[in-house]
């Protein structure tokens, strides 16, 4: 029986997918969740309607849980090229770390202080610079991930440096261009809009959970509209964002993408796979579904454009960086890839849905009909109606699509870390010549094995406080909210909405 022997290579790669797919969970929730929260602060300071206080407060309090666990998490996460990667740090630190330099020294640090201003600053600061708070927040999460997509990118497209053969290292020579590179715009567009489909997803869910039960249905219905807006036009930028870094990755890494489209032999009109089965160690499928000319479209916008495959890119790499296997984990890659659009579309199609049954006013029973008909509602209240079958279907899948954007990120981040192996830079350093070389495998195996029992324990946490709050619903305000620098001002009506009788929910 040949057994199965793993290197210090294989363990590292091992721990920082591990690190990597679980910090990514929370980022696209905290950038997402902190703008949405700062929005309906913004509709408080405005209308002084209390129930965009109380949304605010029930939101900004999940906000606060998953950006705790997404700071931990990023800690451990960059430790590890220190410790794992000892050798790549060494080769490209100088160019690697100045962008995740000025992550932590501007935006990190700036992020975190607007966020003490937020949280004890609702008793002390007048109201409109306590709002100004929680949009520093936002903009300092936007900044960060920036930063840290701009390092990743030059990983994925190495620009503005040269190499010094004296130190035999890489060394930074354009800062500039390592920021504003197409891969990095790409990138960057493609993650935010992303994250913020994640973050509506979150919040439709949540609210699906509540309007079901006809419970604290003034705040979740106002939460419900701004998420089902923010998962329409956050889902359209995704797939705008996604086409144009597909174009991208066609010129910069042309085996990702035909790794992704498990495309073994370059064709002019190349086909979009639905689904295909092969014989990776052959170079070849043995079964496809395919539609025509599409890959060649999305690639370079034309139907007829040539896209190299597998085996070309493979044969092109070997004469120009010399012998060896340039392929990428084929079958990972290729699925991935679906997965990660199989997971966004699904979200996006949830959100749509919603969006339009609730724009339809034959969704409400006339006997029920308000001078809120501008805005319908989900569910009616009598009889197994049309609409109530439909409504109370739509919950249910609106409450398990919460999950649906993690793991269209999560395979995402796979696809793209993966597809560009062997390289940790492409074209420029191997993985396995970025390995620490004076860490043993047991030294590793034992990180990776304490660290995801830690994860599972931190996960498990995560969850059950979210869980927690979530189900408890937006707090109900105190005399001293009402009597802070930041009470309300005139113009709102308070929460009349929860007196008025409700016979629906939405």
């Amino acid at each position: 029986m040949q057994q199965l022997a793993l290197g210090p290579l294989d363990v590292a790669r091992w721990q920082f997918g591990i690190t990597t797919v679980y910090h990514f969970l929370f980022i696209p929730l905290t950038i997402s969740l902190s703008a949405c929260t700062a929005g309906l602060q913004t509709a408080w300071v405005r209308t002084g309607n209390e129930k965009y206080l109380r949304a605010t407060k029930f939101w900004g309090k999940l906000f606060l849980i998953n950006i705790a666990m997404g700071v931990v998490t990023g800690i451990v996460q960059e430790f590890q090229f220190g410790m794992n990667w000892s050798a790549y740090s060494r080769f490209v630190g100088d160019i690697f770390g100045a962008p995740l330099a000025f992550e932590s020294l501007i935006a990190f640090f700036f992020e975190s202080t607007f966020i003490g201003l937020w949280i004890f600053g609702w008793d002390k600061l007048p109201k409109k610079i306590h709002l100004g708070t929680i949009w520093m927040v936002s903009l300092g999460t936007i900044l960060s991930a920036y930063f840290i997509l701009a390092a990743n990118s030059w990983m994925q497209h190495p620009v503005g440096y040269h190499y010094n053969p004296k130190t035999k290292r890489a060394e930074l020579n354009d800062f500039w261009a390592v920021l504003t590179q197409n891969t990095a715009l790409a990138q960057f567009f493609h993650t935010m809009s992303a994250s913020f489909l994640t973050g509506a997803a979150f919040m439709i869910g949540i609210c699906a959970y509540h309007l079901a039960r006809k419970q604290h249905i003034p705040v979740m219905r106002s939460s419900l509209r701004l998420a089902l807006v923010v998962a329409v036009v956050a889902g359209a930028l995704t797939a705008i964002s996604g086409d144009t870094l597909g174009k991208v990755m066609f010129k910069q890494q042309p085996m990702k993408m035909a790794a992704a489209e498990a495309l073994w032999d370059g064709q002019k009109g190349a086909p979009f796979s639905i689904f295909a089965y092969g014989d990776v160690a052959k170079g070849h499928n043995s079964v496809e579904i395919e539609l025509p000319n599409l890959l060649s479209f999305l690639a370079d916008d034309s139907f007829t454009s040539y896209v190299p495959g597998i085996n070309d890119v493979n044969a092109s790499e070997q004469q120009k960086y010399g012998p060896g296997d340039y392929r990428p984990n084929i079958p990972v890659a290729y699925w991935g890839f679906r997965w990660m659009i199989g997971f966004g579309v699904v979200s996006i199609g949830v959100g749509a849905a919603g969006l339009w049954l609730t724009r339809r006013k034959f969704w409400v029973a006339p006997e029920h009909r308000t001078g809120e008909d501008e805005v319908p509602h989900l569910m009616l209240t009598r009889g197994m109606s049309l609409g109530e079958k439909l409504g109370r279907w739509y919950w249910r899948i609106a409450l398990l699509t919460m999950v649906f954007p993690l793991l269209a990120n999560s395979w995402g981040w796979i696809f793209t870390e993966t597809g560009r192996q062997p390289w940790v830079v492409y074209g420029v350093l191997r993985t396995r010549d970025a390995v620490s070389p004076h860490v043993s495998t047991g030294d590793v195996l034992t990180s990776v094995i304490v660290f995801t029992l830690l994860y599972g324990v931190l996960a498990v946490v995560e969850v059950r406080l979210l869980a927690k709050y979530a189900k408890a619903g937006p707090p109900e305000l105190t005399d001293d909210d009402r009597r802070s620098p930041t009470r309300i001002g005139g113009g709102g009506d308070g929460d009349a909405d929860a007196d008025r009788p409700m016979a629906f929910s939405y």
